[in-house]
């Protein structure tokens, strides 16, 4: 396999690496695309970005362009490079690429839950989605519950789709000062959840369940989607909205944070679940999508079309028994370590070289 594919060039597209805001999609191709040219020497790797990024990780050929970028500035750099494939590990395949494409169908959202989207972008999105599952001889998702997303909502055939699960990087050591709780306003016991604001995420069901237990407080990071909800979670006193943190931040939360509680209704992968259990926190998680697929035993669940009040009775044993506490987070640290981004990029790596 890798004699055949000796000497040929890909080329990536690494502009969501580049984005301010950093979620699955953006970091899955920073991990990734970093660590492609060591997983697969034997190959020629060309990596291409709108923009300049610090601490991108690769030797990026930067063609600017403010608009349409994926679809006309990408395309032009190509014809001068004319790679063997191309590697887009977010799902915008170049409608005037005429070459051979991979691409990777992170999560169908769109499709499980369109009322989170406008219907300019739930149409962009439906459209880009048809064109990459038209354009790739073989697709990769994530998750096998995307996989069977894609064939059942898309048609696809099983056989074409390859499932490479994300990985999860060891916990920062830098951590904020405990003094950053208070400038939080979280002063006493908190359950964190982290994630954008939007009812996908089912943050006003969290906070019911929340709200039904003594003395504890849910605290929320990340940006806001939906600022209507976000006003509605802020005006509980048992809720604080603090938009998204930096890393060390973040860190903090995780290790204070009496458990940590992923209440979404529809998830491509759920990294939140995974950087939980990598460190050792108790992950309480609904029941959906690829969220058991993840978290696995690792984890406590819910039906995830709970009401608040079981919501709030497996919440309620998370945190109040020591002896299960104990076990989940020795059974998270294990089930997180099987995920690492060299994993994930050798899986890719692997399917780039079937294809060629």
């Amino acid at each position: 396999m890798a004699t055949a594919a000796a000497s040929k060039t890909v080329a990536v597209d690494v502009n969501p690496a580049t984005r301010a805001v950093i979620t699955g999609t953006e970091l899955f191709t920073r991990e990734v695309s970093r660590r492609l040219p060591a997983v697969a020497p034997e190959l020629r790797w060309r990596f291409f970005a709108s923009r300049p990024r610090a601490g991108l990780g690769v030797d990026a050929t930067v063609v600017p362009l403010p608009r349409l970028w994926s679809q006309v500035r990408l395309p032009l750099a190509l014809l001068a490079e004319r790679p063997d494939l191309l590697f887009v590990p977010g799902h915008v395949v170049p409608f005037a690429w005429p070459g051979r494409v991979l691409t990777v169908v992170h999560d169908l959202a769109f499709e499980r839950h369109p009322e989170a989207y406008g219907p300019s972008e739930r149409a962009y999105l439906r459209l880009t989605t048809r064109w990459a599952i038209t354009r790739s001889r073989l697709l990769i998702t994530v998750s096998e519950s995307t996989r069977q997303d894609l064939v059942e909502l898309h048609g696809v055939a099983p056989e074409k789709v390859r499932v490479v699960p994300l990985g999860t990087s060891p916990p920062s050591t830098t951590i904020a000062p405990a003094t950053r709780l208070d400038e939080l306003g979280l002063s006493g016991s908190f359950v964190l959840q982290v994630g954008r604001i939007e009812p996908r995420k089912n943050q006003a069901a969290a906070l019911s369940a929340i709200e039904k237990l003594k003395g504890v407080t849910l605290a929320i990071a990340g940006p806001e989607r939906d600022p209507i909800l976000a006003a509605k979670l802020r005006h509980s006193d048992r809720c604080r909205v603090l938009g998204t943190v930096d890393q060390p931040t973040l860190e903090l939360l995780y290790k204070r944070a009496e458990a940590v509680v992923v209440p979404s209704l529809y998830e491509g992968f759920g990294l939140p679940v995974l950087e939980a259990m990598a460190r050792g926190k108790v992950v309480v998680a609904a029941k959906s999508s690829s969220l058991p697929e993840v978290g696995g035993e690792g984890a406590l669940y819910f039906h995830g079309s709970a009401g608040p009040d079981e919501m709030a009775g497996v919440l309620e044993v998370a945190l109040g028994d020591k002896s299960l506490r104990t076990r989940l987070a020795s059974a998270a640290r294990a089930r997180a370590a099987k995920f690492t981004w060299d994993r994930t990029a050798a899986g890719v790596a692997a399917v780039i070289r079937e294809l060629l």
